[in-house]
């Protein structure tokens, strides 16, 4: 199989839409295997609202972000996994440190960010931007870090567009394609005018972000590649999807005290166990049944 990363540049090169659903936790990365996507995203809000039930607000450690990404890539190898890295959890060293780590976890690419650190989820408030000299200073750190060509990709993103406007969110990704980024990330557009206009004028491979409840218009893959970007994540799709689901399973068990309730549809438990891998143990079980006998 060939590397995440190799993965990535494939589809670029080859002008194929990469398409990544935000994977929250490891039962979801499982059923997106299984339906055949290639690409998965690794949210910093959503792993850390599953793991620790914290607010995306630079609460999170880079070593906590790394085990639960280590575990993903683990659980899923067949899956090209797209990381968040925040702001690279600190200075420049830090930085570094994060790209390395990374990249040992066998991630596909390591999007960075130009927010202040502690940064803030893309599409909240208290946003704050560092200078564009700041965010370059960090790119070409990453670019040094990993393992020439075949380490994973450097995803740029400018959260600048809600602060300093369309024009400057723009200079700075043009800065940022010229200090090394593979991939442009301009965070939270409102309109699709806004988005049109971005993906026309930024000079390299650029992705959009499709975060339900958030400020950008959600579009198809379709209408999306047809602006001129490369990819998207819908980082927030699943997790919402559980959440609903769950809070209507909950109430109805609340309300009648029985997990039998109409508009509730459990997924099968027969499928789950063949999902998480118990058919492998019970071959196991069969093949080493006669050395367990007393």
């Amino acid at each position: 199989m060939t590397s995440a990363p190799a993965r990535l540049r494939h589809a670029l090169s080859n002008g194929e839409f990469f398409l990544a659903p935000g994977l929250f936790d490891m039962i979801t990365a499982r059923l997106a295997q299984a339906q055949g996507f290639a690409f998965g995203y690794a949210s910093g809000y959503w792993l850390t609202a599953s793991a620790y039930g914290l607010p995306d607000a630079g609460i999170a450690t880079y070593s906590q972000m790394l085990e639960r990404i280590e575990t993903l890539v683990r659980t899923v190898p067949g899956m090209a996994i797209i990381a968040d890295a925040d702001t690279g959890y600190g200075g420049l060293i830090n930085v570094r440190h994060t790209m390395l780590g990374y990249a040992r976890a066998g991630v596909a690419a390591l999007q960075l960010e130009d927010q202040e650190f502690p940064k803030r989820c893309g599409h909240s408030q208290g946003k704050r931007v560092v200078p564009t000299g700041d965010m370059v200073a960090r790119i070409r750190v990453a670019v040094e870090a990993r393992d020439g060509k075949d380490g994973p990709l450097i995803i740029a993103r400018s959260d600048a567009r809600a602060m300093e406007g369309m024009d400057a969110m723009l200079r700075r990704l043009e800065a940022y394609a010229a200090a090394g980024a593979d991939i442009l990330f301009p965070e939270a557009l409102t309109t699709e005018a806004e988005m049109a206009h971005v993906a026309a004028r930024l000079p390299g491979p650029a992705m959009m972000n499709m975060a339900d409840g958030g400020h950008t218009p959600i579009l198809p893959a379709a209408t999306l590649q047809a602006m001129g970007f490369a990819g998207a994540i819908f980082p927030a799709m699943t997790a919402l999807a559980a959440a609903a689901a769950n809070e209507r399973a909950l109430k109805g068990l609340f309300e009648t005290g029985t997990s039998l309730n109409e508009g509730v549809e459990l997924y099968s438990f027969a499928r789950m166990c063949s999902l998480l891998g118990f058919d492998e143990v019970y071959a196991q079980d069969a093949r080493w049944a006669a050395f367990n006998q007393p």
